[in-house]
């Protein structure tokens, strides 16, 4: 039997989940940890997507907000252990808690709209400033300006500075800025094709904030990628940058094995740890190994519901995965080995760039695996399950679990079904009518070099390859139906020509096999009179023996009629 456990899924507010009795693992660490470099000015966290950052924001915004007294959210946690870290600190700074997660558009107009909108909401939230006797008369018109969305874009650029400086003054302290998922308007115009427009408004908005900002006590920025310094972050001292190859926050940020052997423990359903390890567990982050807190929560939520249920590709439903097929578009053929061995189950050596500019994402196929690896589609392989060492520019590079092995497949075999409709077959579909064997068997080729398999080329593969160069080109195509005597592999109709085509596919075991397999083949069609019961209804009947070695195929032709 289950024991129900109040599951938060899809709630980053820490004061919702602690005020009403959610499910929580204990973070309150994340602050201890922070505190440690005060000299850090800038501290900026990249993470993967729905590994807890948002969550992390919340609770330090909480934490620190003099606007509130909040030790009641922080009973019972890790941190009110340290009563002098708490006294000195909780609850004691002023705070400006900011997300971009949602600053997207199809144009620059419509995102910066957004991102105006976003800075409008934080100044009503901030309005108690306006009754500041320390206001002077043009801040406060900046500020109702800002508040009422009216400023112009100088003022947006410079909206975070002019926050911080007005709350300095206000509470005559320094203030802590939390700005949360920073890259996402980056990413979408990247995307979208204003880069350049977003990176200028966006280049203003830290510069201002953060260079050399006496009103601030320090930042922590969060985001997926580490956006070059120099691109965004220019001329900001003390920065701290901390990845998924440090060790200083990992723990804080997904769940470790120990956390989710206490989820199962508590909810009664020990025996989901293996499944629930096979499909989201194996992301190395520093020197610890995190489960997706996101995908761990979700299974949590659906086995109070229902004690046999199954996992799911919860992280897929998350985004459209473009990163994927974005990346096989632009490395085409050269990546197709690489991605089958990953597939496999093996990992690939890559050269890994952690800091990374959006609009050069594309210009190579190292930045295009390093995002894959920054982005938590790909992990890094521990050094014991090396062979043989990795040199340090280097890394070993994987799949980390079950749930992305599933996005991966889907999203590879979508890809390249979608470029073999798009190749034009009217060549081999030509030869296929004219009976033409060696135009066919070379047509074939071409097209099964630009597939992908990673199973090991069974006989499965061929067949699917087989039946869907057809499939979707007005042809009637039937496999496996019985046919005389036994089953043919593939039957091509083309009734408006009153004429069909039967393959028989073999697997050979070397290149030297095919031709005889390929007769072999031949054979089996005449003997089981694959044929022979198609003779009433077309005037053309056309017999293909074909053979197949990993990505070579030989056809030999036999004509009915």
């Amino acid at each position: 039997m289950n024991n129900q456990l109040n599951i938060p899924v899809g709630i980053s507010d820490f004061k919702k989940i602690r005020e009403n009795d959610y499910y929580y693992i204990d973070k309150s660490g994340l602050i201890k940890e922070l505190l440690k470099r005060e000299s850090a000015e800038v501290t900026l966290i990249t993470r993967p997507r729905r590994f807890g950052k948002t969550m992390g924001m919340s609770m330090l915004a909480h934490f620190f907000d003099i606007r509130s007294d909040n030790r009641r959210l922080f009973d019972g946690l890790e941190i009110t252990r340290d009563e002098a870290l708490c006294s000195a600190w909780m609850n004691q700074y002023p705070v400006v808690f900011l997300t971009l997660k949602d600053i997207d558009g199809l144009t620059f107009e419509d995102a910066y709209e957004r991102l105006a909108v976003q800075i409008s909401n934080l100044y009503k939230e901030h309005a108690y400033l306006l009754e500041s006797e320390r206001m002077d008369s043009d801040d406060r018109t900046l500020f109702k300006e800002l508040k009422s969305g009216s400023a112009g874009k100088i003022q947006v650029g410079q909206s975070l500075h002019t926050l911080i400086r007005l709350m300095r003054d206000y509470y005559q302290k320094p203030v802590i800025l939390l700005l949360d998922e920073y890259d996402v308007p980056m990413a979408k115009a990247s995307n979208n094709g204003y880069y350049d427009q977003m990176l200028d408004i966006m280049k203003e908005i830290m510069s201002t904030a953060l260079k050399d900002n006496t009103a601030l006590r320090f930042a922590v920025i969060t985001g997926c990628l580490k956006i070059a310094k120099e691109s965004i972050f220019t001329g900001t001292n003390n920065f701290v940058s901390d990845n998924i190859t440090d060790s200083r926050f990992n723990e804080y940020f997904g769940f470790t094995q120990e956390e989710v052997d206490q989820i199962l423990a508590d909810a009664n359903v020990s025996g989901k740890a293996e499944e629930m390890k096979r499909w989201y567990d194996g992301y190395h982050f520093g020197r610890f190994d995190v489960y997706c807190p996101w995908d761990v929560m979700n299974y949590m939520r659906d086995l109070q519901q229902n004690p046999e249920a199954a996992p799911a590709s919860y992280w897929k439903n998350t985004s459209d995965n473009a990163v994927i097929r974005s990346f096989i578009e632009y490395a085409g053929s050269n990546i197709t080995k690489k991605l089958e061995t990953l597939l496999a189950g093996g990992y690939i050596i890559q050269r890994i760039d952690e800091n990374l500019t959006y609009d050069y994402l594309h210009s190579s196929e190292d930045n295009l695996w390093s995002i894959l690896y920054l982005t938590g589609y790909l992990t890094k392989v521990r050094e014991g399950d090396l062979k043989v060492p990795v040199r340090e520019d280097m890394a070993a590079l994987t799949i980390p679990n079950a749930e992305i092995q599933e996005i991966f497949e889907t999203t590879i075999i979508k890809w390249f079904d979608d470029s073999a409709k798009i190749w034009n077959r009217s060549a081999l579909f030509d030869a296929v009518w004219a009976g033409n064997s060696e135009k066919v068997t070379q047509e074939m080729n071409v097209l099964l070099r630009k597939t992908i398999s990673y199973h090991d080329y069974k006989e499965d593969f061929y067949h699917a390859f087989l039946a869907g160069i057809f499939t979707g080109a007005g042809y009637s195509v039937e496999s496996n139906r019985e046919h005389g005597e036994g089953r043919s592999d593939i039957v091509v109709y083309d009734t408006m020509n009153g004429r069909v085509a039967v393959f028989e596919a073999k697997l050979s075991r070397s290149v030297d096999r095919m031709e005889a397999d390929c007769y072999m083949a031949l054979e089996q069609i005449t003997d089981r009179m694959y044929m022979k019961e198609l003779e009433e209804d077309y005037d053309q009947i056309f017999g293909y023996g074909i053979a197949f070695f990993k990505k070579r195929c030989l056809l030999k032709k036999t004509e009915q009629k």
